[in-house]
C-alpha cells in the first residue's frame, strides 16, 4: 500500500526532472551548420597547403580569416535565424546560452591581435584551439555531453600545439585536422539531442 504512492511520487519527480532538463537544453545551434563549418576548415587547410607558401604568414592569416568568416557566418547565421524564430524574437532567457561562449572567444581575439602585432604567428593555432575549447565548456549543462567532450579535444589539441616544438602557423595541416574533425564531431554530437535523427 505504501509502495504505490511512493512509486507514483518518484515517477512524478522523474517527470519534473526531465521537464527541467528539457528547459535547460539549448537548441539554437545547428548540427548541419556545424558540420559544414568543419568541411570549410578542411577545405581552407587544403587550399593553403596547395598554395605551398610557408614563408607567407600573412597569406595564411588571410586564409584562416576567410575560413572564420564563412564558417562563423554559417553557424551564427543559423543561430540568428533560430533566435528570431520566424520573425518573432525569442525570449531573453533563450539568448543567454548563446552569449556564454563569447568571453573565451573575445579573449582569443585579443590574444590573436597581440600575437600578430608581435609577429608571433606560431602561437595562433594553440590560442584558437584553447579558447574555442573553453567556449565549449560554457555549454556543459545546455548541450549533449558529446559537445563537452569535443571541447576537451580542442583543449588537448591546443595544449599539444603550444608545447610540441616545430608546429608552424604556415603548416595548415594541424588546424585543418583539428577544426575539421572537431566541427564534424560537434555537429554529430548535436544530433544526439534529437532522438529522431532529424538535423536541426
Amino acid at each position: 500500500m505504501i509502495d504505490e504512492p511512493l512509486s507514483e511520487a518518484l515517477d512524478h519527480v522523474r517527470r519534473m526532472q526531465t521537464l527541467v532538463e528539457d528547459q535547460l537544453r539549448f537548441k539554437g545551434f545547428s548540427a548541419r551548420a556545424r558540420m559544414l563549418g568543419g568541411f570549410v576548415a578542411l577545405s581552407g587547410a587544403l587550399g593553403l597547403a596547395l598554395l605551398n607558401r610557408p614563408q607567407a604568414p600573412w597569406l595564411h592569416l588571410a586564409g584562416w580569416g576567410l575560413v572564420l568568416l564563412v564558417a562563423g557566418g554559417v553557424n551564427y547565421g543559423a543561430l540568428l535565424l533560430w533566435l528570431l524564430d520566424g520573425g518573432h524574437v525569442r525570449r531573453r532567457a533563450d539568448w543567454i546560452p548563446a552569449l556564454e561562449s563569447l568571453p573565451p572567444l573575445a579573449v582569443g581575439g585579443a590574444f590573436s591581435v597581440a600575437f600578430v602585432r608581435a609577429g608571433l604567428f606560431d602561437f595562433l593555432p594553440a590560442t584558437w584551439m584553447l579558447c574555442y575549447g573553453l567556449a565549449h565548456m560554457a555549454f556543459r549543462r545546455n548541450l549533449p555531453i558529446g559537445v563537452y567532450i569535443v571541447g576537451f579535444f580542442y583543449l588537448a589539441a591546443g595544449a599539444a600545439c603550444l608545447l610540441i616544438p616545430g608546429i608552424a602557423f604556415t603548416d595548415p595541416r594541424p588546424m585543418g585536422f583539428v577544426f575539421g574533425v572537431g566541427e564534424v564531431a560537434g555537429g554529430y554530437a548535436l544530433l544526439q539531442r534529437d532522438p529522431t535523427g532529424v538535423l536541426p
